[in-house]
């Protein structure tokens, strides 16, 4: 088991002060003094003001949050948590990548999915009803101008004719795809190189348009069909990351944090075939935020 932690987000609930160079910096640099793998930072360019009054987020730009973190960790891997792929041209993702990765020596993973807000789709001026389309072309257009010199590609909005991107990443950038539909799971089990579901009580699922996803038992259900596909893909299921997370225990930032029920959650985990496990760190202040990544590390990740 790997750990990796989303960042606080950077406005609404969370502090002002986790939108400040002190904040980003202080706070993955303790994460990654504690032991966390990996960092993450969400993906909402252009949310909806409605949306955000009804519990949703903002949040920092998760390629310049994490070029800024490269600069500053050693060790951690950069994992955007997710990029929603549809809202951006390929090629300018493929670059940013690109970079990120040369820049890190190595550590970007990039994980996608296609998102829901339709308010923020129009405000991007990208067809939502396009996005499940746009999401296939991108992982194909990404992967072939990281490796290909002259590349060509007719697209949906664009053409390429005979374009070359450098830096061209030395080993192919793991994608990691996001979300709980069946096809995010068929294009984890393809095309994918990990497969990041979140939680989705019933409420919250119908809101985002995606498969419920409670229990131990959901979990194992969804996983099966990932494995089975995965099989009939001629994939060894043991190349595919699962990252996922636990509410048992409470959290690292609460007074009656347990970390023995959290470590057994984790084991249960584990034992269905997760491989890494994001982690949630209070947002209503920085120094507890640190208080909890590093009581985290020393009760969980040590462990």
């Amino acid at each position: 088991m790997r750990f990796s932690v989303t960042y606080p987000l950077a406005s609404g609930r969370a502090g002002a002060e986790f939108a400040t160079r002190r904040g980003v910096s202080e706070f993955v640099r303790a994460a990654e003094k504690a032991g966390f793998d990996g960092i993450g930072f969400t993906d909402h360019p252009a949310p909806t003001h409605r949306w955000m009054s009804a519990g949703g987020h903002d949040a920092l730009d998760p390629f310049a949050a994490l070029a800024f973190c490269a600069a500053v960790t050693e060790r951690m891997l950069l994992i955007p948590n997710v990029v929603v792929l549809p809202y951006r041209n390929p090629l300018l993702v493929a670059k940013s990548v690109a970079t990120i990765d040369a820049l890190s020596n190595g550590r970007f993973v990039l994980a996608v999915g296609t998102g829901y807000l339709k308010g923020e789709y129009r405000a991007l001026g990208v067809d939502f009803d396009q996005r499940n389309d746009l999401f296939d072309e991108a992982i194909e257009v990404m992967r072939g101008v990281w490796a290909t010199d002259d590349f060509r590609h007719e697209g949906l909005n664009f053409t390429a004719r005979g374009q070359t991107a450098n830096p061209k990443p030395p080993r192919p950038i793991p994608v990691w795809i996001g979300g709980n539909s069946r096809l995010s799971r068929r294009r984890a089990a393809t095309v994918g190189d990990g497969w990041v579901p979140f939680p989705a009580p019933r409420g919250l699922a119908a809101t985002a348009r995606t498969v419920p996803l409670e229990t131990l038992d959901d979990l194992s259900a969804l996983l099966d069909d990932l494995w089975r596909q995965a099989g009939s893909a001629g994939r060894d299921p043991a190349e595919i990351d699962v990252s996922f997370t636990t509410l048992s225990g409470g959290s690292p930032g609460d007074a009656d944090f347990d970390p023995d029920s959290h470590l057994e959650a984790l084991q249960e985990l584990a034992d269905l075939g997760v491989t890494w496990c994001m982690t949630g760190i209070p947002a209503d202040s920085l120094a507890h935020a640190l208080e909890a990544l590093h009581r985290y590390g020393e009760s969980v990740i040590a462990a």
